[in-house]
């Protein structure tokens, strides 16, 4: 069976109608997995990822309605679902569709409308997929926005490396745009038309490291892995110090070869994407250490570029701060500020120890929070100094002591957390040690919190 068919989920607690089903969608080529229940359907929703879901409305556990309802709440990307019954009636097909189910078929299962049905969802599925590509590629594609001489150089460099499959390690402090800068490289490279894929490499956690790279499978069951899912593409890991021990090598082995194994099968891959990596810590250091392999080091190392600070390039600011305005207006919606001469001067001669990002985030809080047109310099420093970050805390009482204790919580926890990651180099080891946190635990704190490492 041809791997890349669509693959689609049959939810029915009947086993003549799911084996009935599955033989006339595999006789049409397409991949088919079946699940009795609502419980079942759940995890194989998860592992499979399909493409389009045929959906019981009567199950013993969980009815159809319901399940939908769950899914359609979770996953705002949710494939198209079809729903079926037996007991079909006008009130159940309206209500479902209410709901967001792309179809209702009634049993007993009309073969020619089944395949109807299949094919113009899955091709209402594929648009949908296109459409959300098409609205992310326009955040995606925006350029590292400055004017100044930093600024140019480095574009110039990418748009001259963009033209080979050089391994580039982007370095610099966090908050510098090393993420967006490698979308540069991808927009302006031949992989410009696959996927970016951007993962956190410290954010997934040692024992789940090579099933996310690499993938899992088993019988009848494929999960594509990073690697797999950034084929014809571009790869970016950030902060790659974070890596474990047995994914540098299975990774290295993967890089060497353009070839891998997923977890549990005996096939191998094959994949043609272009990998980059960035890192805010010395990276010498902990190859000396013996934290990080060393030939894996070279291999991503092949062009080091140096990304600076912001402070190192301040007159780029004012401009900054005006595409950020432009931005959330165009993005989010928000009401018009702008930046008076005074407020701007003082942000000019600002540490901005987060770089980048620090005054991405200072621009969308300003925006929402403020009011009227102008943006003054008292306005600025209030909002620089009311708040904790990992750039400064102020003596005033900060703005979430008059949030709930739930949320307050968890607004201490990510700035106490980001902070000591920042102390700490950006290492996932060193800040378990440093909070007397179990890794396990930390990482899924770090997730829960949605700190991007």
């Amino acid at each position: 069976m041809n791997a890349n068919a669509p693959r689609i989920l049959v939810v029915d607690d009947e086993p003549d109608i799911r084996r009935l089903v599955c033989e006339i969608l595999e006789d049409e080529g397409y991949q088919v997995a079946m699940a009795e229940n609502a419980s079942a359907a759940r995890e194989l929703k998860k592992s499979q990822q399909p493409n389009l879901i045929l959906l019981d409305i009567w199950m013993p556990d969980t009815d159809g309605i319901t399940l939908l309802k769950e899914w359609v709440a979770e996953d705002f990307m949710l494939c198209p679902v079809v729903m079926m019954s037996g007991h079909g009636s006008v009130e159940a097909a309206v209500e479902a569709t209410r709901l967001g189910a792309y179809d209702f078929l009634e049993k007993p299962l009309s073969l020619a409308k089944l395949l109807l049905i299949v094919e113009r969802a899955l091709e209402a599925g594929s648009l949908l997929i296109e459409n959300a590509g098409l609205r992310k590629q326009l955040v995606v594609d925006i350029e590292p926005a400055g004017k100044s001489a930093t600024v140019a150089r480095i574009k110039d460099q990418l748009k001259r490396l963009a033209q080979h499959d050089t391994r580039i390690l982007f370095i610099g402090e966090a908050g510098v745009g090393k993420e967006l800068y490698a979308r540069y490289l991808h927009n302006n490279s031949a992989h410009r038309d696959g996927p970016f894929v951007d993962v956190a490499v410290g954010s997934i956690s040692p024992e789940n490291s090579a099933v996310e790279f690499f993938g899992k499978e088993s019988p009848g069951k494929i999960y594509p892995g990073l690697l797999e899912r950034a084929h014809k593409g571009t790869l970016f890991l950030s902060e790659i110090g974070g890596m474990d021990n047995e994914t540098q090598l299975r990774l290295l082995s993967a890089l060497e070869s353009s070839s891998f194994l997923r977890v549990g099968g005996s096939e191998a891959v094959r994949v043609d994407v272009r990998v980059v990596a960035s890192t805010r810590i010395a990276m010498d250091e902990e190859v000396k250490s013996g934290r990080f392999r060393q030939d894996l080091y070279y291999l991503l190392n092949e062009v080091t570029l140096n990304i600076p600070p912001l402070r190192e390039h301040s007159e780029d600011v004012p401009g900054l701060l005006s595409f950020y305005v432009d931005y959330f207006v165009n993005q989010e919606k928000l009401a018009f500020r702008k930046f008076s001469m005074a407020a701007q001067n003082f942000l000019r001669n600002y540490s901005w120890r987060g770089n980048v990002r620090e005054l991405k985030n200072l621009v969308q809080r300003l925006m929402i929070l403020g009011v009227g047109e102008d943006i003054e310099m008292e306005e600025v420093k209030s909002a620089l100094g009311s708040v904790v970050s990992d750039v400064m805390i102020s003596s005033s009482v900060p703005e979430f002591f008059n949030l709930p204790l739930k949320e307050a919580r968890d607004h201490f926890e990510k700035a106490y957390l980001e902070y000591h990651f920042e102390r700490t180099g950006g290492s996932v080891a060193k800040l378990s040690a440093a909070v007397g946190m179990e890794r396990t635990h930390l990482y899924r704190k770090l997730h829960s919190l949605n700190i991007k490492l």
